[in-house]
């Protein structure tokens, strides 16, 4: 006799927000990791025309990844019920990790990259809305860590070009630390699509960039 959907998913409640505190000791925290610096890593440079110096706004998203929390959905029980790990929490909140390592994948491209206060005027701006950093588990053991960010670019106030973008990674492991690596996978992954889809945009003529 197949067990039933509710028992099944206690036991997964059970296993993933406890379990991890009985290998863990205390909270246990998480970031991305160091900036890979591996060739196949990193993501591809790009010619200096075809991006020139860009304000990246801080990422901005649902009230939900303003906060230190870890969190978790079991596609298999209740994908509408997002729920903590018990032990393990974000060093900084999602948003700000995502601002951290765009930022930082773009600067290693080759891209100058410039905060809201130092941006000159007339300077380009990428503002970026996060609709989605989730770890979710198709099974008790199989998870993916998935990111969906809005990107919109702005040249004098003016919108510019505007497009989504989702990678889905396949978790390590079947835990927080399985969840972190894939999501800071996904997000390295977006970081990459962005950079491609910046050099593909036109870019404004000498002329048109005279202020």
């Amino acid at each position: 006799m197949k067990p039933n959907l509710a028992v099944t998913a206690a036991v997964a409640l059970a296993f993933l927000a406890s379990g991890c505190a009985t290998k863990n000791a205390g909270n246990t925290v998480y970031d991305f990791g160091p900036l890979p610096a591996a060739a196949g890593a990193a993501p591809a440079p790009v010619p200096a025309a075809a991006i020139p110096a860009l304000v990246v706004a801080d990422v901005n998203g649902p009230a939900s990844l303003d906060s230190n929390r870890m969190y978790y959905r079991l596609l298999y029980a209740d994908a509408q019920q997002a729920r903590p790990y018990a032990q393990n929490a974000w060093s900084v909140t999602p948003l700000q990790l995502l601002t951290q390592r765009l930022r930082a994948r773009l600067a290693q491209a080759g891209v100058k990259v410039l905060a809201t206060t130092d941006a000159a005027v007339g300077m380009p701006v990428l503002r970026l809305e996060a609709d989605d950093f989730s770890q979710n588990f198709a099974s008790l053991t199989s998870s993916s860590g998935q990111v969906s960010l809005r990107a919109s670019l702005f040249r004098n106030h003016k919108l510019v070009d505007q497009k989504t973008f989702t990678r889905s990674t396949e978790a390590p492991s079947a835990d927080a630390a399985g969840g972190a690596r894939a999501l800071a996978a996904s997000s390295d992954a977006i970081a990459a699509d962005i950079l491609a889809w910046l050099a593909a945009l036109p870019q404004p003529s000498a002329q048109a960039a005279r202020p």
